[in-house]
């Protein structure tokens, strides 16, 4: 069986490689194995191979925070999975042909789910649903604002705004992105610039914006909490600019301001099983009626992960990068 093993910690595409290991073997009581059919790669597998996460590995191990497979067999006292399930993984080194852990770990999802969208549910989908319900209870024709619109999850957060009724105003660094995320169902494009606020401004009509999401930091922060109204919150998931954050204090202090950060495996961590199944239940249900939508521009197979590592790190992609363990 051949698996992605993390050898250091360094530059991707020189630090995981492709190694044959034993087959997990058959299931025991309470697990199931699957096999993994599509694996995306995510700016947060790219930092923790690098080091630049909020937690570090301990080399050699297995690593791939996302996955998704189809259940090939099941051990005794399983109940709600049946061998030829599609489901999605919860584990977090999914870079293997097969995988043989507690039933629990996975999510069983529709039949006929394409699983190559499936497997981009566990971190982006889910990500850009609870910035976009956690912090701000935005109703039908209200506005979000977002950096980084074409990343994984600004396109989901674009998607399902959009199923709400939710508008949005998407901040991109190349001007020649605008018609393609118009296209992709986003309201208001603007590249990033000093003018950012009085531009959105005149973008919007002067509407009320509630919500901001940041995944920049450093000065991106500040600007995007420009353009966000009086008592307003902005959500910080990411430091792509490896800057610390930049917030004037005048923000918080005259215009009430409000900062928070937002880290997914910390927020699963407090959520019950249930909650988390129902949550990616529905957001299965959103991908199966064409709500959401993100596009793969690659595939590789584990034998070219230095590729798959070299592809994703590219500053100027079109869509996800991923791996397919069993071709």
């Amino acid at each position: 069986m051949k698996i992605a093993q993390l050898s250091s910690i360094g530059p991707a595409e020189r630090s995981v490689h492709c190694i044959d290991v034993p087959d997990p073997g058959p299931p025991g009581a309470g697990e199931v194995v699957i096999d993994l059919v599509a694996c995306p790669v995510n700016p947060a597998d790219i930092l923790l191979i690098e080091g630049n996460y909020a937690v570090n590995p301990t080399p050699p191990c297995g690593v791939g925070i996302e996955g998704a497979g189809i259940v090939v067999a099941i051990g005794p006292g399983v109940i709600g999975l049946e061998v030829g399930d599609p489901v999605m993984s919860l584990c977090r080194t999914n870079w293997t042909q097969r995988i043989r852990d507690q039933a629990h770990s996975f999510v069983r999802l529709p039949q006929g789910i394409d699983m190559a969208q499936a497997a981009m549910l566990k971190v982006n989908a889910a990500t850009a649903h609870m910035m976009l319900t956690r912090y701000v209870e935005l109703k039908s024709g209200e506005w979000v604002i977002q950096n980084v619109a074409n990343s994984g999850v600004g396109m989901n957060l674009i998607r399902l705004a959009r199923a709400e009724g939710i508008r949005t105003v998407n901040i991109v660094r190349r001007a020649e992105l605008i018609d393609e995320l118009k296209a992709f169902g986003a309201d208001v494009v603007v590249v990033d610039g000093p003018d950012l606020a009085k531009r959105v401004e005149q973008e919007t009509g002067g509407a009320a914006i509630r919500l901001g999401i940041d995944a920049v930091a450093g000065s991106a922060t500040g600007r995007l909490a420009q353009c966000v109204s009086e008592g307003g919150t902005v959500v910080n998931y990411g430091l792509m600019s490896g800057d610390p954050i930049q917030l004037d204090a005048a923000e918080c202090v005259f215009r009430d301001i409000r900062l928070v950060g937002f880290w997914l495996a910390k927020v699963m961590r407090t959520m019950p099983l249930d909650q988390i199944q129902a949550m990616y239940g529905k957001l299965a249900q959103r991908l199966m009626d064409g709500s959401i939508h993100v596009p793969v521009e690659a595939s590789y197979p584990l034998e070219k992960i230095s590729e798959a590592m070299a592809h994703a790190k590219r500053a100027s992609r079109g869509g996800k990068v991923q791996l397919r363990p069993n071709g």
